[in-house]
């Protein structure tokens, strides 16, 4: 007898990738410039409809809806109906067209194998346009993104690829639109690994950046390759003062993100409590917006112009204020009315305008400096993505002597926004959807651990030769509970052919029998264990079998040496459970060193 299944050995590396990357990566080469092209439709379209609903003409190009004066029923009015028109797309057509697009990119991802209906890929940009282009304080990258993933998911279900390569195809195209929106290549990509693809892997990290890469050159050709809102950095000259104030300005801006994020969900909570189907709230958001807008103008729509005059210090003070104000209110409260609409140009306004007006209190350095640091801040304490709140800032502006004063004022707001708040604004909705989402990233305690040191060795009564005659005795010197796994070997080699258990062993043995081998009481091993294998492939085996315990075999002999079940995986848990709560002293201080007295020398020490 043989065994019938062995367990698939895998050399182990840095990472596990294998040679079908290169094919997704030939994917996302094409979903990249898809990806590209869809950002240019988006925000063309977002123009036209800007340019029809307040300056009554056919154009394309962007502009905000308060760059002259209009009638009061104009403003007070288009966001009312956009909402209403983005109610019923979103009642009829597809209700995942609600919100900013990145929690339903993240679901999808999470909960729905990577797969997007095609029609999100159409009624989202349209829904993001309509809301947008009628005044809506929104941004673009969020419906690009959702746009973007929905057009790599698409392409991944046409083909035959696993849920994992359909989850890279859709983050290269969301990361692909981010990309071409704001010619952020390398904060695309990072948002992708921070917020998206939930590890960080040679499998799926190539694909995205072969994706991003190809939308930032289309990007060069459709829209250029300067910097969104440029910054003149020139006599820049950092001191200490500076870097100290960097703090006050991310404690600020992350202030000002928890603030902003809880006013979002109250909303959200106060507008599913009204008695009337949710297709109206967008209507009702629109009103907010609508209010807003007569108050401040400028707080309507995507409002580059205004980031721009915000960021190179160009801003008033009345500018400041009521984007600081206006556009907080009516961005929290619309966006929890479920309208479409993206966060991060609404949080670049909201963040810039904080910066602006502490740089007003603060020393000068270059003009918009603090708007720069106050941008950084906010969306660092709202998106809570590390890397990407720096970066995206520098890709920006290209205001790159400020990194050391961002990486201080984005981890400040970093830190106070992920001590008081659980959830971010990206993450809270798909949190009240019923699904736990976690941010950190760490090895696997279980790929710590080879199998041979959890495992159990065998005692010198095992293991059992097939021929071994079922005697009272024999049973006796073999300890452990009836369903314990027993390894059986052959028994010239002592090489592996199955196991049984003592429940077998004792079934074949009756008083009206005569005694019988432990051959008619083994059966083949389902699943066999090398000593090299870590816990987490152990862990895989066990998944793929169903089974709770294997024998543990030297790969060069193929003789067993032990036993591992599923009681032992959790040595690695408690191992790192200890190395995170077990506190204790290493190295002695000084007065515990002097009291400590001193060791016997040993005779060969002495001489």
């Amino acid at each position: 007898m043989r065994t019938a299944h062995a367990s698939r050995h895998v050399h182990l590396g840095d990472f596990t990738v294998r040679p079908r990357m290169l094919a997704i990566t030939g994917l996302a080469l094409v979903v990249g410039g898809a990806g590209a092209l869809a950002a240019l439709a988006l925000l063309r379209l977002i123009g036209l409809v800007t340019n029809l609903v307040f300056y009554q003409r056919v154009d394309t190009s962007l502009i905000a809806p308060g760059a002259v004066h209009h009638p009061w029923w104009l403003v007070l009015g288009a966001p009312v109906v956009g909402g209403l028109v983005i109610g019923v797309m979103a009642r009829y057509g597809s209700e995942k067209i609600r919100g900013h697009g990145m929690p339903e990119a993240i679901e999808a991802i999470l909960t729905g194998g990577s797969r997007v209906q095609p029609k999100v890929a159409v009624l989202k940009p349209v829904s993001a346009a309509i809301s947008i282009g009628t005044g809506g304080p929104f941004g673009a990258e969020g419906p690009i993104i959702m746009t973007g993933g929905a057009i790599g998911s698409i392409l991944a279900q046409l083909l035959h690829l696993t849920a994992n390569e359909r989850k890279t195809l859709l983050v290269s195209g969301a990361a692909a639109g981010m990309a071409a929106t704001f010619n952020s290549p390398l904060a695309a990509v990072l948002l992708a690994v921070e917020l998206l693809l939930f590890e960080w892997r040679p499998r799926s990290f190539v694909p995205v950046v072969a994706a991003v890469a190809v939308a930032t050159v289309c990007r060069g050709y459709l829209l250029g390759t300067a910097p969104v809102f440029p910054v003149d950095a020139t006599g820049l000259h950092l001191t200490p003062t500076l870097d100290g104030l960097a703090v006050v300005v991310g404690l600020t801006g992350g202030a000002l993100a928890v603030a902003a994020t809880w006013l979002v969900y109250r909303a959200e909570d106060a507008f599913g409590r009204l008695p009337f189907h949710w297709m109206w709230w967008p209507a009702i958001g629109g009103l907010v917006i609508g209010l807003g807008g007569l108050i401040e103008p400028r707080a309507l729509g995507v409002g580059y112009d205004v980031i721009d005059q915000l960021l190179t210090g160009r801003a008033t003070l009345g500018l400041i204020v009521g984007i600081l104000t206006v556009k907080t209110l009516i961005w929290s409260l619309s966006l929890g009315s479920g309208t479409s609409g993206g966060v991060l140009a609404p949080v670049f306004m909201i963040g810039g305008a904080l910066g602006a007006w502490e740089g007003m209190l603060f020393p000068h350095a270059i003009p918009g400096f603090w708007g720069i640091l106050g941008l950084a801040a906010v969306v660092r304490g709202v998106m809570r993505s590390p890397l990407t709140g720096v970066v995206f800032t520098l890709e920006l502006t290209h205001a790159w002597g400020m990194l050391l004063p961002l990486v201080v004022a984005a981890t400040a707001a970093y830190a106070l926004s992920a001590l008081v708040l659980k959830r971010s604004v990206l993450t809270e909705k798909i949190a009240r959807r019923g699904l736990h989402l976690t941010r950190e990233y760490s090895t696997d305690p279980l790929e710590t651990f080879f199998a041979r040191e959890v495992m159990l060795p065998l005692t010198q009564d095992e293991p059992l030769t097939e021929h071994d005659d079922v005697t009272p005795e024999r049973l006796r010197a073999l300890s452990g509970p009836d369903d314990a796994l027993l390894p059986v070997v052959d028994t010239l080699d002592g090489t592996l052919v199955g196991v049984t258990t003592l429940r077998r062993l004792t079934g074949v043995v009756s008083p009206h029998t005569a005694p019988s081998t432990v051959r008619e009481a083994t059966v083949p091993c389902e699943l066999v264990v090398h000593q090299d294998q870590t816990l987490r492939q152990v862990a895989y085996g066990f998944a793929e079998t169903g089974l709770t315990s294997a024998p543990v075999i030297d790969p060069a002999t193929h003789r067993p040496i032990g036993v591992i079940t599923l009681r032992h995986l959790l040595h690695a848990r408690l191992h790192d459970l200890t190395e995170e709560h077990h506190r204790e002293r290493v190295l002695p201080r000084q007065a515990d060193a002097e009291r400590t007295p001193a060791a016997t020398p040993t005779g060969a020490e002495a001489a």
